[in-house]
This record gives structure tokens, C-alpha cells and sequence, in this order.
């Protein structure tokens, strides 16, 4: 395998430093999804933890470094679920955690963000602006900037799904594995280790037609950016990827494919009426891309990455109905 940045012997140590709470996440094979997607489908459950998202992992690693070398703050930009988990990480290691969100994001998300004991600060942008915001604080306090996809520790956290799937296969068997893609880190961790220790596994990532930047990214092979994002997914709304973990994508990912909206919805309601799970729309990229494609994943053993389960109740019922 070409180089990324990621290091698999790193990966597992990682996997050391993360609380286990978040690891082991349940692998099942979801039957009653088989007759309606035309394949065999199982679901990474990666919302069974304190945050309700695979960020937990990432975090983990993050706040360990920092408090083994004696810092005490850090700020991150967070469209919610990243806000959320470093908030949990930092407050069981005595860290001043601050987050900076859009003030449209999910309320639910920014609830909890200051129930787990970070300092909130809202913009009136989208996500990127956030981002913006956040590397000032940085500057001006001389603390630790977060920054999700380009920090190693974010991806090589995520990557430890990677191993569990891995190590899964022989009692799991599948082929292919879809990915939420939003700025890269689960997709460039999952993608690697899927790379280096099974190789034979197809990495589709998937994003919504109404945030494709990293899409459009992958596909043309250099940064593209968007002028705004229109999308219930809002973890995976951005609009400027980052060109180092788009790198690190095209080395590791087989596909990149876009979905519709109604497809998203469709997808939330497959997992809550097959699968029991309530979902917020990013997690459900993945079943969207198999209703939007039926053939290309026809008699497939497909999993797929159910990545957050933090989503405004109100908000949720409309979609679902």
C-alpha cells in the first residue's frame, strides 16, 4: 500500500489510550434490511457510548497526549458530534475544553455539549467559519487547536473501527464497507486499515449531493471547494476539505459516490423500522447509497458505518414522520 499519513502499528496503540467504553462497538448482521436493500447488510453501531458517535474514539487519544504532557486547554470547531466527544474526554482529564459551533446547529448537539462541561461559543456562519473562529482562539490563548481530519490522532482513533472489523471478518464475512465522508478522518482511518489488513474489501465513501466538496475533491483528485453547503446531514456538511486527508482518501478509498436527500430520510427510516435505531442523517448515508444504486451492490455483504445518533427529536419526527 502507498504511504498516508496514518500508521497501523499507531492505530493500535491508539486503541491502548481509548477508554472502552467506546470500543468493541456491536458488528450485527441486520436481516430484515436483506429484502429491502437486495444485499446482506450489516450495521457498525458506533452510537452505543457516552457521546452517541464514533468521535469518542479520537478524542480519547487526543485528550490522553495532552494531559500526559501537561496541557490544560484546547479549543475545537465541532459541527456537534466532535464538540461533544472532546468535551467528554477533556472533562475526565481536567482539560478547559472550549467549542466553537454554529448557532444552527442541532440544539440537541449543543445541549450536550455544554452538559458535558466545555465552554460553547456560537457563530452565525456554517461550519468553516466555526473552523475559522476556533484557530483564532488557538492563537490568541496559546492552546491546542482540535482540528478534525487533519490531527492524526482523529483518524487513527476512527481507524481503530477499522481493526475491529478486520478482526471481525472470519465470524462477520463482507466485501464492501460504506463510510460516511464528511472531512475524512473515519473514512481515511477505516479506509487505511481496511487497505493494509484486507485489502480485498471495497471503501465507498458516501456523502450528501447537498455537501459534496470532498466528493467533487476525490474525483477530480485536488481540492474543491463549495460556496455553501444545503443538507439535513450537517456532520458531513463541509465546504473546504483539507488537502493533506484529501491525499491520504485517494490512497485508501475505492469510490466516492453523492447522495439525494430523500434518500438520507429513506435511509433513517429503513434503520428505524428494520433495525430499531434512531439515527441522525449522516449515519444513514450508507443505506442511501445502496437505495440509489441497488445493482452495483446486489448479493453484496455490505457493512455499513451507523456513525452518530445525536439528532433534534422535532427535526427527526418530520423527516421520519
Amino acid at each position: 500500500m502507498q504511504q498516508t499519513r496514518l500508521d497501523t502499528e499507531r492505530i493500535r496503540a491508539a486503541r491502548r489510550s481509548i477508554d472502552p467504553l467506546f470500543l468493541d462497538s456491536p458488528l450485527y448482521r441486520c436481516e430484515t434490511l436483506d429484502p429491502e436493500l437486495g444485499c446482506a447488510v450489516s450495521v457498525k453501531l458506533e452510537t452505543a457510548n457516552p457521546v452517541r458517535s464514533f468521535k469518542g474514539r479520537g478524542t480519547e487519544v487526543i485528550a490522553s497526549e495532552l494531559a500526559a504532557s501537561g496541557s490544560r486547554a484546547a479549543v475545537c470547531a465541532s459541527a456537534g458530534n466532535l464538540g461533544q466527544a472532546l468535551a467528554w474526554s477533556g472533562r475526565g482529564r481536567g482539560l478547559d475544553v472550549t467549542v466553537v459551533a454554529s448557532r444552527f446547529a442541532p440544539v440537541a448537539k449543543l445541549d450536550r455539549i455544554r452538559a458535558f462541561g466545555a465552554r460553547l461559543e456560537l457563530v452565525d456562519g456554517d461550519f468553516d467559519q466555526a473552523r475559522d473562529r476556533a484557530s483564532e482562539i488557538a492563537r490568541r490563548d496559546g492552546i491546542r487547536l482540535v482540528e478534525d481530519s487533519l490531527d492524526l490522532e482523529t483518524c487513527e482513533g476512527a481507524a481503530t473501527i477499522g481493526l475491529e472489523l478486520v478482526e471481525s471478518l472470519a465470524k462477520t464475512p463482507f466485501d464492501t464497507v460504506l463510510i460516511a465522508l464528511g472531512g475524512g478522518a473515519m473514512a481515511t482511518g477505516i479506509g487505511h486499515v481496511m487497505k493494509d489488513l484486507a485489502p480485498g474489501v471495497e471503501v465507498i465513501c458516501v456523502q450528501p449531493l447537498g455537501a459534496p466538496a470532498m466528493t467533487y475533491s476525490f474525483h477530480k483528485r485536488q481540492v474543491v471547494t463549495t460556496d455553501s453547503t444545503d443538507t439535513i446531514a450537517d456532520g458531513v456538511a463541509g465546504r473546504r476539505p483539507i488537502p493533506a486527508v484529501l491525499d491520504d482518501l485517494l490512497l485508501v478509498a475505492d469510490d466516492a459516490v453523492l447522495v439525494r436527500e430523500e434518500s438520507i430520510i429513506a435511509g433513517m427510516r429503513l434503520l428505524l423500522g428494520h433495525a430499531g435505531l434512531v439515527v441522525e442523517p449522516s449515519a444513514a448515508l450508507g443505506v442511501a447509497a445502496i437505495l440509489e444504486d441497488r445493482d452495483r451492490f446486489a448479493g453484496r455483504n455490505v457493512v455499513t458505518v451507523v456513525c452518530g445518533s445525536n439528532v433534534d427529536v422535532d427535526a427527526y419526527h418530520r423527516w421520519v414522520g
